[in-house]
């Protein structure tokens, strides 16, 4: 299954298709510039894609499929990143596959406002990146990580849900820890990193009050902090972290907030009539000390005047964004080319070491049995502690002279 697998993606790597869908009993499906298309001539049982399943994932993302009826991942396969979503359908289980690109999009590849590449001269603060589900977010965050690799020595720690770009360290070294696999939690990954003596700390998702609370903790203690949070405007995203504490505890929070906040943006994709795709258009809150005392003071209401004012320090509403940046942009990349699926740059092994397996059984080595010859008449078992295959060895330690020894066996 697996051989007939890579086939699959590696055709469409050559045939540059972004996505593709496969179930069982039902012709594979392909998505080539947006558009959706059967290819009939290449058809899986129920029962292949059963198999295919249980090849691609680990026993843990096993256990989360049979709770969760789904399951996200990320694998290479034939040098192309994909990242994978199995869910159950009416039709049995289903895989839904986007091919990524190989390499990571810059902030220009990304046709994104240049003045987020003044985030990764930043040593400490709060950088908070929200939208919606699928306009972008984790692929901003990792142009943003890949300008803090190219420009400073810095050590960097992700924690993501999946990987979906794997980084090569160049000035940075990079270490990257994926939810389910590396870690139980982003909890436990954020109470771990703190022991890792990073520069900078990437959070996939900021959803559970905990994982709020230690990721402002974070951020507090003197880090770069990189976030994601699910929020459709500023105010939202503050009124969300502020609020995912019980009300005794909401001052400390909003506090903390006000102190360690640098940028907060938020994005959205807009189709742009003049170039015949979407782009992203974003919100950009910087922490003024206007904006610090807003959150500080829970004025809320306030947030959209400040950032309104707050041209000058580099925020922008939406609108303003619209017409001040990509009404008078002249040149943009096209996400054909930006996305387009091919080779990973990052060549490093995946290795997976069973030693962190619950399964895990330590082997203890065999010891083997060696036979110690030193006279026809005695014979001694001794063990060779360094042996591990099992198996017997016989030597013979030769005590006399050799004309007592061929007597011997002659009298015999």
């Amino acid at each position: 299954m697996i051989k007939r697998f890579e086939k699959i993606i590696e055709n469409a790597m050559n045939e540059v298709t972004s996505d593709v869908y496969l179930v069982g009993g039902h012709p594979m499906v392909v998505r080539k510039q947006g558009v959706v298309s059967f290819q009939y001539d290449v058809r899986w049982s129920h029962q292949e894609i059963d198999h295919l399943v249980t090849q691609l994932l680990t026993r843990r993302q096993l256990e989360s499929l049979r709770i969760r009826k789904s399951v996200d991942f990320a694998v290479s396969i034939k040098q192309a990143r994909l990242r994978v979503n199995v869910f159950n359908t009416t039709r049995g289980l289903s895989l839904a596959i986007r091919l990524l690109p190989g390499h990571i999009p810059t902030i220009e590849d990304l046709n994104l406002h240049p003045s987020l590449r003044e985030i990764a001269k930043l040593k400490a603060g709060l950088i908070l990146t929200c939208g919606a589900t699928g306009v972008g977010k984790s692929t901003t965050i990792a142009s943003i990580i890949n300008d803090i690799n190219n420009s400073r020595s810095a050590h960097i720690v992700t924690l993501e849900n999946p990987i979906e770009y794997r980084f090569q360290s160049n000035k940075s070294f990079i270490q990257q820890r994926e939810l389910g696999t590396h870690i139980p939690s982003f909890e436990q990954g954020l109470l771990d990193v703190l022991r890792e003596n990073p520069n900078v700390i990437v959070v996939g998702e900021l959803r559970e009050a905990e994982t709020m609370r230690l990721t402002l903790n974070a951020a507090e203690s003197g880090h770069l902090v990189i976030a994601t949070l699910h929020a459709s405007n500023p105010e939202e995203a503050i009124y969300r972290l502020c609020n995912s504490v019980p009300v005794e505890a909401q001052n400390e929070i909003r506090y903390q907030l006000a102190s360690t906040l640098s940028w907060l943006i938020v994005q959205q994709l807009s189709y742009q009539e003049k170039i015949g795709f979407r782009v992203p258009v974003l919100t950009i809150v910087r922490g003024s000390s206007s904006v610090k005392n807003i959150i500080r003071e829970n004025k809320l209401q306030q947030l959209n005047s400040a950032v309104q004012m707050g041209k000058s320090d580099g925020m922008f509403s939406a609108e303003r964004y619209q017409d001040e940046y990509l009404a008078i942009r002249s040149n943009f990349v096209s996400p054909i080319k930006t996305f387009s699926p091919s080779s990973e740059v990052s060549q490093e092994i995946m290795y997976h070491s069973p030693l962190v397996d619950e399964f895990y059984e330590p082997v203890t080595p065999v010891k083997r049995k060696i036979t110690t010859i030193s006279s026809p008449e005695t014979v001694n078992m001794v063990l060779d502690p360094g042996f591990d295959n099992g198996e017997h060895m016989l030597t013979i330690e030769e005590v006399g002279s050799l004309e007592d020894v061929i007597n011997r066996m002659t009298s015999k």
